[in-house]
């Protein structure tokens, strides 16, 4: 996963209502519930059915750490679609906030300077943007296509003030992530 679906995975957590399973065995008991098989599941974090089974009836209190971490992540990406998607609608008709601290680096007219630069931005882009970058991350795009979307949204709306300045900007990329947060 790249920095932009981790924060799309964060801010979709924060959206939950009801917090998913913490035990081994209420994680197992969801993903059985989900995937339909011990089989499934089994392929999914990459372990044997019977292993699944023995997490299910507790006959394995604690699996391994990089299992664990399977699990989890299987459970939080199934947990509650429909208040995910719900959320996604709401962001794709009013926007998203993207909070980072990032080197910002943007080609504009001769005369002034296109160093790149950390900023520390907190936008609020247009629900066109969040669309896109919902869209994108369904058909699988890239990180890179991602900080696209987003850099173009903040070339309109934080660098050209929604064309009301730097009109010669023609390109902004973002570069050097430190962190990025979005917010729906």
């Amino acid at each position: 996963m790249g920095e932009i679906d981790d924060a799309i995975e964060r801010a979709d957590r924060e959206t939950f209502t009801r917090q998913p399973p913490k035990t081994l065995k209420g994680q197992i008991g969801y993903l059985l519930k989900q995937m339909g098989s011990a089989k499934a599941v089994a392929a999914e974090l990459g372990v044997t059915a019977d292993s699944v089974n023995r997490y299910r009836r507790g006959a394995r209190k604690h699996a391994r750490a990089d299992v664990a971490a399977k699990i989890d992540d299987a459970v939080r990406s199934r947990w509650q679609p429909q208040v995910r998607k719900r959320r996604h609608k709401q962001a794709a008709a009013s926007g998203i906030t993207v909070e980072t601290r990032a080197r910002f680096g943007y080609t504009s007219s001769a005369g002034s300077t296109d160093d790149g630069r950390f900023r520390r931005l907190t936008v609020r882009l247009p629900a066109a943007y969040a669309q896109r970058l919902f869209d994108a991350r369904d058909t699988g795009a890239s990180d890179q296509e991602m900080r696209g979307i987003i850099a173009e949204g903040f070339k309109e709306i934080y660098f050209q003030d929604g064309g009301g300045r730097a009109a010669g900007l023609s390109d902004v990329a973002i570069n050097d992530i430190d962190y990025l947060d979005l917010d729906y």
